[in-house]
């Protein structure tokens, strides 16, 4: 059955130095490198969990750009199909930002927006996300965005659903909105607007199998079936460590599908790995 990864990142060395790191490498026990790592490294990864296609995004931050969209494209083309690329922006600079996302949808083939509100310190109902959202409509391309609390040492009122990406659904009602790393503690929360919205969605991103709220599960046996997406948030967790005891889930043939690759493929506007 295939595999599509809906939230990883092939890293940077200005990726992985970050300070916002040094939380996730307390509990992971991870040294920094010094030189790039290989695409090849994160194709082994993917090879070893069994996923076939992996959506890595760029990384903008307030401090300056940690990953460039070019960077992405770069990745994208050295990986023999199995990557695809999605793009961040600068939030300082909308004018600037609106272009570039254009640029990146465009020219590099880019098939989403990423951006990830605790990094700026802003929800994404800040009037500085709003020129996007009515660009990712135009260019008819999701906004992907982080829900729930963080790991790195950043406030997490940021990622809380309700009102903050509440207020983006109810005012861009055609706007396609994937919420990754499930939004614990506000599961429910994230829950009830993919419910309550027919273009919301949740990933399950930097959450092994294991650790899926029941109420996640509950609705991904459910009638949610259509609405979650996998995700590893790689290279914080690998592949193969987010799938251990995906079985212990008792999805329906149809219901595993969906999950791991049919909502994004729908979603995300990707041709369905064979």
């Amino acid at each position: 059955m295939a595999i599509i990864d809906a939230w990883a990142q092939h890293p940077t060395v200005r990726l992985l130095q970050h300070e916002m790191l040094d939380s996730l490498r307390r509990w992971t026990g991870d040294t920094i490198p010094d030189q790039p790592p290989p695409v090849s490294m994160t194709l082994a990864a993917m090879d070893a969990g069994g996923v076939d296609t992996a959506l890595i995004s760029a990384w903008y931050g307030p401090e300056g750009v940690l990953i460039s969209n070019d960077d992405v494209a770069g990745f994208v083309a050295e990986s023999g199909g199995r990557l695809v690329g999605v793009a961040s922006v600068d939030l300082r600079k909308p004018m600037v930002a609106v272009r570039e996302l254009r640029r990146a949808v465009t020219e590099l083939g880019m098939k989403a927006l990423r951006i990830v509100p605790w990094l700026w310190g802003l929800p994404p109902n800040d009037r500085r996300y709003y020129p996007l959202y009515a660009e990712c409509v135009d260019l008819g391309i999701p906004f992907c965005t982080q829900v729930g609390h963080t790991g790195p040492l950043r406030t997490s009122e940021t990622g809380r659903p309700i009102p903050y990406l509440d207020d983006v659904a109810l005012e861009f009602p055609e706007l396609v909105i994937v919420g990754g790393h499930i939004g614990y503690p506000w599961t429910t929360e994230m829950i009830a607007m993919a419910t309550k919205y027919p273009n919301v969605y949740i990933d399950t991103s930097a959450y092994t199998v294991r650790r899926y709220p029941p109420e996640l599960v509950a609705y991904l046996k459910s009638h949610g079936r259509g609405k979650v997406l996998f995700g590893t948030n790689y290279p914080m967790i690998p592949p193969q460590r987010a799938l251990a005891g995906l079985d212990d889930l008792a999805l329906d043939d149809e219901g595993r599908d969906l999950f791991l690759s049919g909502n994004a493929t729908r979603i995300f506007g990707l041709t369905k790995p064979d």
